[in-house]
């Protein structure tokens, strides 16, 4: 099982700006396999919808960092971890500029991309960002078809509802061929399809603490998306998953290591990742944290 962990982006660690460089290092050489960004844009003051069916945005959202800058430090400072976005809101971002930053940290990093796409969930983020939420799925599938097209073709060219990108030379395209493996997230019926019909894997996700870890909660879902993908003429044993372990509380760390450990012997999941916003106030204890999971997840 491959073990990642977030890096410093959100509440009180984000503070820690400038340790940053210190934790990917540290985190890797303590043996960490990948290292995680996500994607907020604001913490509406007063939300529309709230932050995982709460009726509140998290105070930790009220301070965040960039992920292409983390996601771009991280890389230049490390040489074996994967550098992963789960997620990031493809709908805020034009195609071209998206594929242009993604293919840069690709190639500084190696070949170590994977990025991770979602549609996100808040109205104030996407008014925010100058898109209407409600083109959100149709412009994630059109970003996909462009991004795709930016990383194969030369010269690339694409126009679509929503986006569209000139014929147009682009000779630097990324180390890891034929692209960076691209993920999806989502549970819902649209969600499952794409992630089916468009990506290299799925992103689920587990609450240590709030619940038992239930296999079945991934399983069922990634039989059905390799189920569609065969119907879609894929290979579905090609689909991975990478499964983010989210505790809302320090006292779920137990729940993480548990989460890591079942989901290695009773599923198909290989690759996991602790989100640390809710663990950690500084880089001393995230990186306390990385050691602590990795020793008792690997024994």
């Amino acid at each position: 099982m491959k073990i990642g962990f977030t890096l410093p982006q959100f509440g009180p660690v984000a503070g820690d700006t400038g340790e940053l460089v210190r934790f990917a290092r540290e985190a890797e050489r303590l043996g960490a396999d990948s290292l995680w960004v996500g994607d907020r844009l604001l913490a509406a003051v007063n939300p529309t919808v709230g932050y995982g069916g709460r009726e509140t945005i998290p105070d930790a959202f009220r301070s965040v960092l960039d992920p292409f800058a983390l996601m771009s430090a991280a890389a230049a400072v490390t040489e074996r971890v994967e550098i992963g976005a789960n997620v990031l809101i493809a709908p805020w971002y034009s195609p071209a500029v998206l594929a242009r930053s993604l293919t840069t940290i690709d190639r500084i990093s190696g070949g170590r991309l994977v990025p991770g796409f979602g549609t996100g969930w808040s109205p104030e983020e996407y008014e925010a960002a100058g898109v209407p939420m409600s083109q959100r799925g149709g412009r994630l599938d059109e970003c996909l078809d462009a991004l795709f097209a930016w990383w194969s073709d030369n010269p690339v060219e694409y126009g679509g509802k929503y986006w569209s990108v000139p014929s147009t030379h682009v000779d630097v395209k990324p180390d890891r061929r034929p692209r960076p493996p691209v993920y999806l997230a989502g549970f819902a019926g649209a969600a499952v399809e794409r992630v089916a019909r468009r990506s290299d894997g799925w992103l689920p996700l587990h609450v240590p603490g709030a619940d038992e870890f239930d296999p079945e909660a991934v399983n069922g879902p990634m039989s059905r998306i390799r189920r569609l993908a065969g119907e879609a003429g894929r290979d579905p044993a090609a689909l991975g998953a990478v499964l983010r372990v989210y505790p809302m509380t320090t006292e779920a760390l137990d729940g993480v290591v548990d989460t890591v450990v079942r989901a290695e012997r009773d599923t198909d999941v290989d690759h996991a990742f602790v989100e640390m916003m809710n663990l950690v106030d500084n880089v001393d204890q995230a990186l306390d944290t990385v050691e602590r999971v990795l020793r008792a997840a690997r024994g």
